[in-house]
């Protein structure tokens, strides 16, 4: 059984528990980050906190709790649960108050839940066989750069993607890709550059995605912020997602089209070598 966070308090899992009237169960008034494990480590750490600061930051949402203590909780759940590769997942609410539209974040004391989950995050399907992805519609609310816990959508359309045959879908607003459910997107030009789309209200400002072109690019492997539509990506050499559990994920169709002869290509295999191998490098 599980140890689990909760308010300051190590808990099994059978009994950790929040209000009824806490407001992420209510309105979806929360946030959250996903940080990786490898070899008992985390990878990206610092970025995550940075982000999680961010996310709360645009909601208005008070930070009680210190980075220095932050890495501390993480820390005792991967030695308590005896995680050596996975991931801890993180989610911070506004509180608990009795139901109602407004709130005075000053006198909310937020919540603070951690959990672990073990997992391969090296030698993976995704890893060996790639990713079939389809195309839907990017119907989320407007502020997609925020890492919060309304996830209907995107979870409504990784159902969508499985009942079409796929295994996820990238989204799609206004004839261009944006991003994909829990991962952003990328694409590989026949002439050997990764693609992806600019920063702004529309995508999540992944911290994978930042980490990975950084080596790209010191690595003198050409990047490209840029947009890109769907009938791009099906014509690409090659396509992949990143995302903190994942890391760099082969795509190896799009709405049936395949790439790449349908395997992992080379360039998405050599990225997601680096990225590892680099993240390593940094891990905490």
């Amino acid at each position: 059984m599980r140890t689990v966070y909760v308010n300051g308090a190590y808990v099994p899992e059978t009994e950790a528990k929040v209000s009824v009237f806490d407001r992420a169960f209510l309105f979806g008034d929360g946030i959250y980050e996903v940080a990786s494990v490898l070899g008992g480590k985390l990878i990206d750490f610092p970025a995550h906190v940075a982000r999680l600061h961010r996310s709360a930051n645009e909601l208005g949402m008070r930070f009680n709790v210190s980075d220095e203590d932050i890495l501390a909780i993480h820390r005792e759940l991967i030695d308590r649960n005896g995680v050596e590769e996975g991931v801890v997942y993180l989610q911070m609410t506004r509180g608990a108050v009795d139901r109602d539209f407004l709130f005075d974040t000053d006198n909310l004391e937020p919540t603070l839940v951690l959990f672990t989950q073990t997992r391969p995050l090296i030698d993976t399907p995704v890893a060996r066989n790639g990713l079939k992805i389809v195309s839907i519609p990017d119907l989320r609310w407007g502020r997609c750069d925020i890492k919060t816990v309304q996830l209907l959508y995107p979870s409504l359309g990784k159902m969508e993607a499985k009942s079409r045959g796929a295994d996820d879908a990238w989204m799609v607003r206004d004839g261009v890709v944006t991003e994909g459910t829990s991962n952003n997107a990328f694409i590989v030009t026949k002439n050997g550059a990764i693609v992806t789309r600019p920063l702004s209200n529309e995508i999540l400002p992944g911290i994978t995605r930042a980490a990975l072109m950084t080596y790209s690019a010191a690595s003198g492997t050409p990047v490209e912020e840029r947009e890109f539509t769907i009938e791009e990506a099906r014509d690409a050499a090659e396509a992949f997602i990143t995302s903190a559990s994942v890391f760099v994920g082969p795509v190896i169709s799009i709405d049936g089209i395949e790439l790449s002869g349908g395997k992992p290509g080379p360039v998405t295999l050599g990225l997601r070598q680096t990225y590892v191998e680099e993240s390593l490098k940094r891990a905490l």
